[in-house]
């Protein structure tokens, strides 16, 4: 069925179902992208220890929720793999949101080695930004959703600034007659405010870009080869992954990274060990330990959107959320049913990929949360 879906995905339908469901393992086919390699070719191998989870149904749960995979990876072992719609362990597939997770943890390593601080303005590397919204924010009101930028994330919008910034991306078909630009021309358009910074937790995809640009203005280095230097390489990851571009070359940190499901449940466990693997420091300990205690609870009381989690103790933190109440548990977010999760204490990783066709508030979320429970639970007593 995935291979029929190829001759009728393209740049208007890739995001909706069927076609997802193959052009979410397939974005280079549709969107121009670029590399992210493991430079090293060393690989960080994975014990095969498969676990018997026949009680939480698991095979059952990803037929009900449009999920493409998962991975569940502890320690140094995978204990459950399973790929649907024509998915392979080899397969990379669109991250959406979890793509700003990645860039947390590249600016925490950005961060460590003194290439940015994260109180420097923005307009100290972007000074051509110095009459937008953006132009007193800093490097840490844009890792936590805390900028006081106009920008309405809503999914189903037909009009306004956010097709704009898909026309920019290069990611969806820019009708005759409108000028696409591209995300860096898309930054300079964002100069009204809706709020000031440091506030309250305001989910808005283009900063995430921006710090990207930031990133690469600051290091010299294009963003997808800071991702190989600092993660992908030292990370020992099995397969290349990618990103997408726009048509100057600008990278869609906000969601266009593609890795594999191994290769994201390495990142997980990675984080679980606070960025040590292969003997060696990859994202420093104090930055995964302030990801876990330093959001700001107020800004999240105080949000705007993300109403799917209800009441559950939780942050944001340099793009990764957290839930407290228990143990931890770290994870990205993205749309279609996209995740990542984290348990520091049990040392699990969960990599879940899906081509769920509801961009929004998913009413799949709930399950997959119980789900997660249930596979926490299941290992506390092994």
């Amino acid at each position: 069925m995935s291979d029929d879906l190829s001759f009728g995905a393209k740049l208007d339908n890739w995001r909706s179902t069927p076609y997802s469901k193959w052009a979410f393992h397939h974005v280079r086919e549709i969107v121009p992208t670029a590399d992210v390699e493991n430079k090293s070719g060393l690989v960080n191998d994975l014990n095969l220890d498969i676990q018997m989870f026949e009680d939480l149904n698991l095979e059952q749960v990803m037929g009900e929720t449009e999920t493409d995979a998962i991975v569940i990876a502890q320690n140094n072992s995978i204990l459950f793999e399973k790929y649907n719609n024509g998915m392979n362990e080899k397969s990379p597939h669109i991250l959406f949101s979890v793509s700003k997770s990645i860039l947390g943890l590249i600016v925490g390593a950005l961060i460590e080695n003194k290439t940015l601080n994260e109180s420097d303005l923005i307009i100290k590397f972007l000074p051509e930004l110095e009459m937008t919204a953006y132009s007193d924010a800093t490097v840490r009101d844009l890792l936590d959703m805390r900028v006081g930028v106009k920008f309405d994330e809503d999914y189903t919008a037909t009009t306004g600034p956010i097709i704009n910034y898909r026309y920019a991306a290069n990611w969806n078909p820019v009708p005759v007659g409108v000028e696409a630009g591209d995300l860096k021309s898309f930054m300079g358009s964002l100069t009204e405010r809706d709020g000031i910074h440091n506030d309250r937790f305001h989910y808005v995809s283009p900063n995430t870009d921006l710090l990207a640009w930031v990133c690469e203005r600051a290091s010299g280095i294009r963003y997808s080869d800071l991702i190989s230097e600092l993660l992908w390489t030292p990370l020992g990851a099995e397969s290349s992954g990618y990103i997408t571009v726009d048509r100057l070359g600008g990278m869609r940190a906000a969601g266009g990274v593609c890795f594999t499901a191994r290769d994201l449940a390495r990142v997980g466990l990675m984080i679980a060990n606070y960025g040590y693997v292969n003997n060696k420091q990859i994202i420093p300990d104090s930055w995964i330990d302030d990801i876990i205690k330093n959001g700001s609870d107020s800004a999240w009381e105080k949000r705007i959107g993300m109403d799917e989690f209800g009441n559950i103790p939780m942050h944001y933190r340099s793009f990764w959320y957290v839930q407290k109440n228990g143990d931890p548990l770290i994870h990205g977010l993205g749309i279609h049913g996209q995740y990542l999760f984290i348990d520091p204490k049990l040392n699990l990783s969960v990599a879940w990929f899906s081509s769920d066709n509801d961009a929004t508030g998913s009413p799949y979320i709930s399950r997959v949360m119980k789900t997660i429970k249930s596979i926490r639970n299941k290992l506390k007593y092994v």
